[in-house]
Parts: C-alpha cells; structure tokens; sequence
C-alpha cells in the first residue's frame, strides 16, 4: 500500500519530488515543485500530493485550490498551468486521484481539474476543449524555416525584411509593457509584473525573455520555459503595430532558431488554444499537428461542469469593456482578476 504524503514550501522532499518528475516521461515543467512558491504567492492554497513506497517517491499530484466569488470554488492541478494530473504507474495514479477526491470532499469545493496531456482510465469525466501544438526542430534556421507550411513562411520572410532585432532579456519592463497592452486588447486582466519577476526568481535557468524590436521600441516579446531539450513560448504577446511588422510570426521563428541553435533544444511546444480559435488557426498555419488535451473533472458540490469559456456569453460584455481601459488602469485593476484565471 502507498504512503501518502503533502509537500510542504521549502521542503527538503521537494528535491526528490523534482528528481522523480525529470526522470518521468509523463510529467512536465508544470509538476516542478516551484510551481508551489508562485502559486501560493499568489494567493492560493497548495497541496502537492505524493505517494511513497519504502521511502521513495512513486507519484505525484500538485494541486491548488482556486476560490473566488465569480470563477467558483475548484481544486485544480494545476494552476496558470496548461499541463497537470497525477503523475506516476496507473496504480498510484488512480491511489492519488482517489486521495484528491477525498481532500476535495472534506473541503466542499465545487470540482476537481486535473489537466492531463493524454487520456486516463478513470471514472472521472473528460472534457476536451484546448489542443496543443508541438513539433520536433530541425538543425538549421533554413530547415527550420523550410518546416513551415508555405502561407505562414511567406510572411516570416516578410518579416525578416522589416527593420526588426531581437534581445535576450533578464529584465521583464519591457515585457510586461508589450504582454500588458496585448492581453488587453484581448480583453483579459493582465497577471502583475511581480508574478513574472517570481517565476523568473524561482527558475532562474529555465526560463528565458526574447523581445522584438523595432529601433529601440519593444514591439513583441515571449517569455518562454525550457525544460527537458524543450522550449515552451508560454507568456507572449505585441503592441498593436505588431500585426502590420509581423513581429510575433518574427519572434517565435527566431525563438525556435535560437532554442535549438544555442540552447540545443530538440523540441517546440507552441502550447494550448481552444478548438477552432484564432490562436489554434494561427498554429496550425505553422505546420504543427493539433493533439487534443484530456482535462478531467470531478464534481464534489457541483451539480454540472463550469463553464469558464471567454466565448460564455456572460462574459462577454466584461470583456468588451476590459479593451477599452487604458492600459496603465488594466495593469491596475487587472492582478486581482487574473490570479482566479488559473
């Protein structure tokens, strides 16, 4: 029978819980024990399950739950991330969903999330509503390029021709100024700048901002994760004359330049969009396959699944109304929304 146990901050069981998630093929940059520090830095309360077998590790479960007035009452693996669940043999997987059940129930949350890559055999129910995209990179920029489905490669090359650089950024300002005015015009509350600074602090090695330029104005920029000789463009966004200088089609190819030139990574994850966004056309222009995700859910007090979707026609008008701000106001307001967006 497992042991089961919580991780607590700083816990000395927290390098052996990233020593079992890197040898796992299954578990990703989002089961690192780090996540914690952020994730309770910003509000909310974590419990990182694992199980034990003669004092060794056999698998974990990183939860939180997500409590608020207009998003509900969850216990999610996890998030601000697009990946979660248990990670471990089916047995202990299954010993640990049956544990987050348990957890949830004595804490009378609506729901429990666990976002799974690939499909689980569990009675939990399975809703599948994002892709991710993902593709193996070639060795040089030009087979890289190559890579690309023709539409998408033509206007690369635009871009190439435009008076555009980039810079390899320690300092997130101006990230936060570009990332800011696009999820804004969006209509999506903005995280604080000390989120990022705390991600940045807590993996100092895996994480990385390349920012486009145009002179010396910031026009697009990506901060990105890298982990297991793969790079993860994760916060990203442009300016409004981002668009028209194709300068976020110029990031993210030279991103995957530089990541498999002179970071040796072997693989691009463009992340998660909802099925037939504009995000997931976009992606899929590149060439890239779409691989459905597997979130599951469980309801504990809750009578049916959320239904937190943009597209929710009762959020529409707040979102409407959030691209108006100004954009000094969204930075403002927007941090004590966005951390129940997890």
């Amino acid at each position: 029978m497992y042991q089961l146990n919580t991780l607590s901050l700083r816990d000395e069981q927290a390098v052996a819980w990233d020593n079992f998630v890197t040898a796992s093929d299954e578990a990703t940059f989002f089961h690192l024990s780090g996540w914690q520090q952020i994730i309770a830095d910003a509000g909310h309360r974590c419990y990182y399950l694992y199980a034990s077998e003669n004092n060794q590790i056999v698998g974990v479960l990183p939860l939180a739950r997500v409590k608020s007035m207009l998003f509900g009452d969850a216990l999610v693996s996890t998030p601000f991330c697009v990946y979660g669940g248990a990670v471990g043999e089916p047995a202990v997987k299954r010993f640990l969903e049956q544990e987050a059940v348990k957890l949830a129930t004595s804490l009378q949350v609506k729901h429990i999330e666990l976002r799974y890559k690939t499909a689980q055999d569990n009675d939990f129910t399975t809703r599948s509503q994002h892709a991710y995209f993902a593709c193996e990179l070639a060795e040089t920029a030009e087979q890289i390029l190559a890579n690309v489905k023709k539409k998408q490669r033509a206007v690369i090359r635009h871009a190439l021709n435009e008076p555009l650089h980039y810079t390899l950024d320690t300092n997130p300002n101006d990230f936060y100024q570009t990332y800011s005015e696009s999820v804004r015009n969006l209509g999506t509350p903005v995280f604080s700048k000390a989120f990022f600074q705390k991600i940045m602090q807590v993996f100092p090695e895996q994480t990385e901002i390349l920012t486009v330029r145009k002179d010396q104005q910031a026009v697009s920029s990506v901060l990105s994760f890298y982990y297991k000789g793969e790079v993860l463009p994760y916060y990203g966004g442009g300016i409004s004359e981002a668009k028209s200088l194709k300068s976020n089609d110029y990031m993210y190819y030279q991103l995957m330049c530089h990541a498999r030139l002179d970071k040796n990574c072997q693989r691009y994850d463009f992340g998660r969009s909802k099925l037939e966004s504009g995000a997931y056309q976009y992606k899929k222009h590149w060439g890239m396959e779409a691989a459905e995700l597997h979130y599951q859910y469980k309801l504990i007090t809750a009578q049916q699944l959320p239904n937190l979707s943009p597209n929710n026609p009762k959020y529409q008008l707040f979102i409407r109304l959030w691209q108006k701000l100004p954009l000094s106001v969204s930075q403002w307001i927007g941090p004590a929304l966005s951390r129940y967006l997890g």
